[in-house]
């Protein structure tokens, strides 16, 4: 069995047992509107995405203010510092690290003075050839300030080729491979770029006030009250400015697309589309499936909340075992930037989660979740159920293991770190005190979501779309960066 103190005692513990965010991005166009309000509640849609740091940048067509710092959005932004950010153009982003540690210096939107006037860039993604890209920026004597390859984005786009916005970005788009969904901001327009995999999700609407936005998901364009939402393909520029909006095919979209499985298993929220298909509706899809690949016997099914819900719902259904919360969680511990004192870690677990004891008490319970990462929380979750007089737990897990870590955008950890990768199920089982487990296979996995191709399933397989570096690079640039600062040592 794991050492629970252990666990309890392991700061990762305290980020929970899934893959971690991304980032959250936008951009709005609203002439005559208070943009930089706007983005902040489009921002607010996007807070599951990444809280970190958040920050916003605005244009009024003569100059770019902004602000940015680390937090929430909510304790980064006030009517204070909100104000002086006035214009018609602006863009937001979340941040989550993928690429470079949680500081101020990393936080988004990079803002630079170019000789094409200045320009804001945000980033969703990684790139897999940034280690390449940065040194060639360095040795052609561009400076750098922070460890994120998104500055990295930035600087191309300023040094690159073309008569205007759309030919620079086209042409640094050719040099880049991995993952990026982006906003960009100008004196006169925003832009949004999606790389030609696919890999992370970006939407684009039409404002009740007849301008544009665009967002990581379509939940925050509802948000805004936006309508005519669709999908920025992959491969696809997209200008928001005074004329109707501006299209262009930069790249031809990879066949196959490349888009991530885990926006349809976890990240996304449930009221979004993905590709074309309601998150929900996946995300029961996958129960359902679930209950019929791995029936057993027991009297109420849970969810480890909250993502997990939809598909523990569509395993009671098809099952007809009742569905019932188990678990009550603190959806705030995970958020807060004071730790906990030794005496409250011992505490462990039940700081996040509470369970309900007269729905568990002498019960046989199958619990669902949406994936098995370090194997760090389950453990305890089970045991708090056992506590609480569990006669049996069955775990079910709405995807494959996770055996390879991701190089583009998901911060899964390396595979030292996930426990699928060193350990059969059965050791796995044994080790966080389950009766049973059961992984979806890949296959009824895709089946759930209703393609059979155009995924990335590369945390699963090990089979990446493209070259992936031997090496970790979310930290990759950090020590030349700490030497600079004169911090770390």
């Amino acid at each position: 069995m794991m050492m629970l103190s252990n666990t309890l005692n392991n700061p990762s513990f305290w980020l929970d047992d899934h893959p971690h965010e991304e980032c959250g991005i936008t951009a709005i166009f609203a002439p005559g509107e208070d943009v930089a309000r706007m983005t902040f509640f489009s921002l607010f849609a996007l807070q599951h995405r990444g809280q970190e740091a958040a920050g916003i940048a605005v244009s009024d067509g003569f100059s770019i203010r902004m602000h940015k710092d680390i937090g929430l959005v909510s304790q980064v932004f006030t009517p204070e510092n909100l104000a002086p950010l006035s214009g018609n153009f602006a863009i937001g982003h979340n941040r989550y690290s993928t690429t470079g540690s949680s500081s101020i210096r990393n936080a988004q939107p990079f803002l630079l003075e170019t000789r094409h006037g200045p320009v804001a860039v945000a980033h969703n993604g990684n790139l897999v050839n940034s280690k390449e890209l940065r040194q060639e920026l360095l040795e052609s004597g561009v400076g750098l300030s922070s460890s994120s390859d998104t500055e990295i984005i930035a600087q191309m786009l300023a040094g690159a080729a073309g008569e205007d916005t759309f030919e620079r970005l086209k042409d640094a788009m050719l040099r880049w491979i991995g993952a990026y969904s982006l906003v960009i901001l100008t004196l006169k327009e925003a832009f949004v770029a999606r790389d030609p995999w696919g890999f992370h999700p970006l939407s684009v609407g039409l404002l009740p006030s007849g301008g544009h936005a665009a967002a990581s998901e379509s939940g925050a364009l509802h948000t805004l009250g936006c309508v005519g939402i669709r999908e920025v393909k992959p491969g696809e520029i997209i200008a928001l400015s005074n004329h109707a909006l501006r299209v262009e095919q930069a790249l031809q979209p990879k066949n196959p697309t490349a888009l991530c499985t885990f926006e349809n298993i976890y990240f996304s929220r449930p009221d979004s589309f993905w590709d074309g298909r309601s998150v929900h509706q996946i995300r029961k899809n996958l129960g359902t499936a679930l209950a019929k690949t791995a029936p057993v016997d027991a009297d109420v099914v849970i969810p480890v909340p909250d993502s997990s819900i939809p598909a523990a719902i569509g395993y009671s259904q098809a099952s007809g075992i009742p569905y019932d919360e188990g678990f009550v969680k603190n959806r705030y511990i995970g958020r807060t930037f004071i730790e906990p004192t030794d005496t409250l870690r011992k505490q462990g677990v039940a700081l996040k989660f509470n369970v309900i004891d007269e729905k568990i008490c002498n019960q046989r319970v199958i619990v669902i979740d949406d994936s098995l990462v370090r194997g760090n929380t389950i453990a305890p979750l089970i045991q708090l159920l056992r506590d609480a007089g569990a006669r049996e737990v069955h775990l079910r897990i709405t995807c494959p293991p996770i055996s390879y870590p991701c190089f583009m955008g998901v911060d899964m950890g390396t595979c030292g770190e996930l426990i699928a990768h060193s350990h059969t199920v059965d050791e796995i089982r044994e080790q966080i005190g389950a009766d049973s487990l059961v992984f979806l296979p890949l296959n009824k996995m895709m089946s759930a979501i209703g393609k059979d191709d155009g995924y990335c399933n590369a945390c699963f397989t090990g089979c990446y779309p493209f070259t992936v570096p031997g090496h970790g690079i979310k930290m990759g640039f950090e020590n030349c960066i700490n030497d600079i600062h004169g911090i770390g040592r």
